[in-house]
């Protein structure tokens, strides 16, 4: 009888356990399916689409017109900056500063240029400023009721001015003396014909202005001609009228920035001492300038006109004050922006005009070759 063992097949006959486990590493194999590569995290962009060739037009034009809006944006902010500025000082001041500037920078030039290249082109603007600050007084007097021939006064008094440039010292004091009796016989005849029973007082005060004016403008004016016909007699005018600019720059400068103490409340409120004190400064050192690089004298006689300019500088300046506030009036006119009239820039100067010619005649024998 036969082992039941040894008639089994191989495949009944049952595995050893590494066969097992070969079997199922076989299995696993055959069951399991390749692996999925992963997905890429972020997804690669769209091809770009074929450019439109009116964007590409549009493009330079949208970009012109945003830098032109930026533009405009900064100059209306600048602009507007400006403008608060500028009413700040107008409201400290009284006055439009920065167009007062520009028209004083544009009246040196004119006034320059005339000195040094073409003196008889000065002779016409000084003429021109003595015709219409004759005017602007003339007309001030009149509405504060006084009576002024202002066609007499202009004819003479551009006779004056006019002999100051061309006539001899003799001739020029003629003329003056002329045109004073001229004026006051106009206005004694006027008066006799409009038999308006106007008091003796009144008449004379009006003879008085007109004579007043004929010597406070023309006359004055007539000086500067005269210094301007000596040797060398440009840069004299020329030095005494940068040194009463700058005496009126310098006080102007220090009275808004450190004035406290009023110099002559009831002529001019606005005059401080500080400013004074400025002036003093910027006028003496102006004339020490003047008198060593453009005059050539000593130094000191540079101090002697600085000094002696400013006092008359400042003196014309207080007494036009004095005078406007007796007149009822803030301003000559309004033709200078930013000034007032063409008197309130010749306060100063007109008044100057007596110390600058008899300084020239005192320091000109010292001028250094």
């Amino acid at each position: 009888m036969s082992d039941p063992r040894e008639e089994a097949s191989p495949a009944d006959r049952p595995m050893t356990r590494r066969e097992a486990a070969r079997a199922r590493r076989r299995e696993a194999a055959v069951s399991t399916p390749p692996p999925v590569p992963p997905m890429p995290d972020v997804i690669p962009p769209k091809p770009p689409l074929p450019a439109d060739p009116g964007l590409r037009l549009q493009d330079p034009v949208r970009a012109a017109r945003a830098a032109r809006a930026e533009f405009e944006h900064q100059v209306a902010h600048a602009r507007e900056q400006f403008e608060e500025a500028n009413e700040r000082i107008k409201q400290r001041t009284g006055r439009d500063l920065i167009l007062a500037i520009l028209i004083g920078l544009t009246l040196g030039a004119v006034l320059v240029s005339t000195l040094v290249f073409l003196k008889w082109v000065f002779v016409v603007f000084a003429l021109a400023a003595s015709i219409f600050g004759t005017v602007e007084l003339a007309r001030a007097f009149q509405a504060n009721g006084r009576r002024v021939d202002l066609v007499p006064q202009l004819v003479v008094g551009s006779a004056v001015v006019a002999s100051g440039a061309v006539l001899g010292y003799a001739l020029h004091w003629v003329m003056l003396f002329t045109a004073v009796v001229i004026v006051v016989i106009w206005r004694l005849i006027a008066q006799m014909v409009a038999k308006d029973g106007r008091m003796y007082g009144d008449v004379l005060r009006d003879v008085a202005t007109g004579v007043f004016l004929q010597i406070y403008v023309p006359f004055l004016a007539s000086l500067c001609l005269v210094l301007l016909r000596q040797e060398q007699g440009e840069w004299w005018v020329l030095a005494f009228i940068i040194v009463a600019v700058a005496s009126d720059t310098g006080a102007y400068a220090a009275g808004i920035s450190f004035g406290k103490h009023p110099m002559a409340p009831r002529i001019s409120p606005k005059k401080t001492w500080e400013g004074f004190g400025g002036a003093v400064l910027a006028a003496v050192a102006a004339g020490v300038l003047l008198a060593l690089f453009m005059l050539h004298i000593p130094w000191w006689c540079g101090i002697v006109f600085g000094v002696l300019i400013l006092l008359s500088a400042t003196i014309g300046d207080l007494g036009e004050s004095m005078l406007k506030r007796d007149l009822g009036i803030k301003d000559m006119s309004s033709w200078l922006p930013g000034h007032g009239g063409v008197l309130d820039r010749l306060d100063s100067i007109l008044l100057s005009t007596v110390p600058a010619l008899a300084l020239y005649y005192f320091f000109s024998p010292l001028v250094v070759s």
